[in-house]
């Protein structure tokens, strides 16, 4: 079962951070300029003023 984490998944804002134990938490990059972003926001996120969609990540992989 995939799990979506809406639109974090494809901003461009959006940094993984993965612990010592595997846990992977999402950062909101967008928290270090303004403080009406959640640094680890809720999700999944399905609307966000803030939100610029991202660059493709991998190399030959298409923009969802």
């Amino acid at each position: 079962m995939k799990t979506t984490i809406g639109l974090c998944e494809r901003c461009s804002f959006m940094r993984r951070v993965k612990n010592r134990r595997g846990s992977t938490f999402f950062l909101c990059r967008r928290s270090e300029e303004d403080p009406h972003y959640a640094r680890y926001p809720r999700l999944p996120m399905l609307t966000c003023l803030g939100f610029k969609l991202a660059a493709c990540r991998y190399e030959g992989e298409p923009e969802r």
